[in-house]
């Protein structure tokens, strides 16, 4: 029964383990990360700018539907004159004398006090840019560059995320190796209490033996709690990132492999493929199509103008003779504006030439972040060859040191004095592979490239 029930409770904690590799959590991050989604609307969004500079071309279309009803004598005749419907009645020739020698003096009813009326103004306006000193051309322009701008950053920031991964990840596994080793160092402490227990009773030592093995032995389930603690909030990092939260563990250290070449041919491929780099050119390239944007303003604007409609005093859809049509071409230039346009367009100039030094300067930092993350890659995989050195030395050193200290030959304090070295060398090769995994990994983003597997 014990067992069924056991069965039980372990069964569904397998189901809903989930170890994963790191291809595996960078392609979940990729796919699932809420900050990549967020930023991959800008790219929408700079392509809905797009097809709106676009639309500017085309003009614009728009139908207007006004009812309108008034006693307004003015407006009322305006209206029938509009619906062509205005007759001599309408001036009052209905009723008035023509022989009367005073009909200048008349005031005629029909006109100044004519039924009210309602009237249904219906019209097509089309309006369209004929010419715009290239302005629109150079919005449209503008608005190209900048969709491959936040693509290019998009790319970027998708490049940069995987190494914010690695970093979760590998520091998930460092930390299950310091879970490991301090695993075995407990065994060993174990050991060293109960030997040196055994060797008291038998008066071989003094009690002082058996309270330092166990001082130790209790330090290091304090270093075993903060390894855990370790383990824990690197796992909870990469499920922040991956936004799965049902990953449990991780496999192995990642290694990130990249080939080495000179310094002047790294830097090259850096400033070939760096997202970064081509998204500060297109902004580059938009500041420089802005001089011309704003220089639009000094030459004349032409557009055209095309209205179909009709009044009359019931909706009949043009029927009858109570439509109109009308056409115009008008053009725009400003003679003076106190040399407004002029400043705009010299501040655009200056905005260009600010954004190109930014691009040189970016330029020559690259090179020298290249530079510096080949640098401490040379130097991350010396420190990783002599920290496996030392750590090989360290377990001689602390198994010769068990045997001498069974022999009398050294005491409890300089046995736990070995076995703290071996603890320090092991902690601080996980560590040297932790942080050669990582400096490679800058590298090679550095580089514009990435750490997804193809």
């Amino acid at each position: 029964m014990m067992t069924k029930k056991l069965l039980l409770l372990t069964v569904p904690a397998l189901l809903l383990a989930k170890t994963v590799s790191f291809q595996e959590a960078l392609n979940l991050t990729l796919e699932n990360n809420k900050e990549l989604k967020a930023k991959k609307l800008d790219i929408k969004k700079s392509q809905l700018d797009l097809n709106e500079a676009k639309g500017y071309n085309y003009g614009n279309l728009v139908f207007n539907e006004n009812i309108s009803r008034t006693n307004n004598a003015g407006h009322i005749f305006g209206m029938k004159l509009a619906a062509r419907e205005a007759s001599f009645k309408d001036f009052g020739f209905s009723e008035n004398d023509p022989t009367n020698p005073n009909i200048l003096s008349v005031q005629p009813k029909d006109l100044n006090f004519p039924e009210a009326r309602t009237n249904f103004e219906t019209k097509l306006t089309y309006k369209v840019p004929l010419y715009t000193g290239d302005k629109l051309k150079n919005a449209k322009k503008m608005a190209k560059l900048q969709v491959l701008a936040q693509k290019a950053k998009y790319n970027y920031d998708e490049k940069a995320l995987g190494l914010e991964v690695l970093k979760a990840y590998n520091g998930a596994v460092a930390s299950k190796e310091f879970i490991k080793a301090t695993t075995k160092a407990k065994e060993a402490t174990n050991s060293f209490v109960n030997f040196a227990s055994e060797l008291f009773k038998e008066g071989l030592v003094t009690s002082i033996d058996v309270k330092q093995a166990k001082v130790y032995d209790m330090g290091v389930d304090t270093k075993m709690l903060e390894a855990q603690n370790r383990y824990e909030l690197a796992l909870s990092y990469l499920k922040f990132l991956t936004s799965d939260s049902s990953i449990t563990d991780v496999h192995g250290f990642e290694e990130i492999l990249i080939s080495s070449s000179a310094l002047p041919t790294l830097q090259n491929q850096a400033h070939q493929n760096r997202e970064d780099f081509k998204w500060m050119k297109y902004n580059t390239d938009t500041m420089k199509t802005k001089i011309d944007f704003d220089g639009a303003d000094l030459y004349p604007m032409i557009g055209a103008h095309i209205e179909v409609g009709n009044n009359d005093n019931s909706f009949n859809s043009f029927e009858g003779n109570h439509d109109y049509y009308l056409g115009a071409i008008g053009l725009s230039y400003t003679l003076f504006d106190a040399d407004i346009s002029s400043i705009k367009k010299q501040k655009a100039k200056i905005a260009y030439k600010k954004t190109q030094h930014y691009f040189e300067y970016m330029k020559d930092g690259i090179a020298l972040e290249v530079e510096k993350n080949m640098l401490t890659l040379q130097t991350k995989k010396k420190v990783l060859i002599q920290k496996k050195k030392a750590q090989n030395l360290s377990n001689e050193v602390l198994t010769q040191s068990e045997e001498m200290y069974k022999n009398h030959l050294i005491n409890m304090s300089n046995l736990l004095m070995q076995q703290a070295n071996q603890q320090k060398a092991s902690a601080q090769t996980i560590m040297a592979n932790y942080e050669q995994s990582l400096a490679a990994a800058t590298l090679k983003i550095s580089l514009g490239q990435t750490l997804k597997e193809k």
